[in-house]
């Protein structure tokens, strides 16, 4: 399916009625093949963290329930799901009778794996349970206020490079990752985290990189995908993870995150989620 599909950027009306088919799949293909990833390998792991916001149904009595979700994507998945379909999906629930809220994870879970072409897990929280937020994770180094010698709005990877060889092991973060919508042209923004192990990146260099993202119209995804293949290629480090935590738009927010370590953590919520 092409995106001049999707529901994207397309007036629609919410559905009344629960209707897996509105999820819509997008081919994590064209992007890694533009990244140089053409042989169907990839160097990392790592899923796409979605959260969603705005998730409720009817318990069997007919009483509404409502929950916050925690949905896991797995990066190794062929398919990305577009946002919109996913948001229509998630309010077709509205007026579907569950009996739990196991039961509401586990229609959901086979819903999105079914779309995305691997195991995703689907965890529901109540909205009465308190969640600490954080600017950033602690340990980060905000690289916001370096002074890097050239700032222009496109993307350039030919601005990174390590500052030096002594080996280093680093957790940086800036919140000044913007990309826009491939389909809207909306803008997105996210707080980006690297934390690696290698030669010690030339931090103002890394920040002059990140704000090149500022008018690339791109999917979170793609956009973490290409950061985390950039970094391996023109900074060498021997570890590396990199998250994006997208702020929330529509009810969802995306977080991708791709490392060289299988077990790399999410970390907190952070407060512009």
């Amino acid at each position: 399916m092409s995106l001049i599909d999707a529901p994207l950027g397309k007036a629609s009306e919410y559905p009344d009625s629960y209707d897996p088919a509105l999820l819509f799949p997008v081919s994590r293909d064209v992007n890694r093949r533009r990244i140089g990833l053409d042989d169907g390998r990839w160097p990392w792991f790592g899923d796409d963290l979605w959260q969603g916001w705005e998730i409720s149904w009817l318990r069997p009595d007919g009483v509404p329930a409502v929950a916050w979700a925690e949905i896991f994507v797995p990066a190794a998945s062929p398919c990305i799901i577009e946002s919109k379909s996913m948001k229509l999906y998630l309010n077709s629930l509205n007026q579907a009778v569950f009996s739990s809220f196991e039961r509401v994870e586990e229609v959901v879970a086979q819903d999105l794996s079914s779309v995305s072409g691997a195991a995703v897990s689907v965890k529901l929280h109540s909205v009465d349970e308190g969640v600490r937020l954080s600017g950033r994770p602690e340990g980060f180094v905000l690289i916001d206020d370096e002074s890097p010698a050239s700032v222009a709005y496109e993307y350039n990877p030919e601005l990174l490079s390590a500052a030096s060889d002594q080996r280093v092991t680093e957790r940086l973060c800036s919140h000044l990752l913007k990309s826009n919508c491939p389909v809207t042209g909306q803008p997105d923004w996210a707080t980006l985290l690297v934390e690696y192990t290698g030669p010690a990146m030339d931090r103002a260099a890394l920040l002059s990189y990140v704000v090149g993202f500022r008018q690339t119209q791109d999917f979170h995804e793609h956009c973490v995908e290409t950061i985390f293949t950039d970094l391996m290629a023109r900074c060498q480090p021997e570890h590396l993870t990199v998250c994006a935590r997208y702020t929330r738009r529509g009810g969802l927010d995306i977080n991708p995150l791709r490392s060289t370590a299988p077990d790399a953590p999410f970390g907190p919520r952070l407060i512009r989620q």
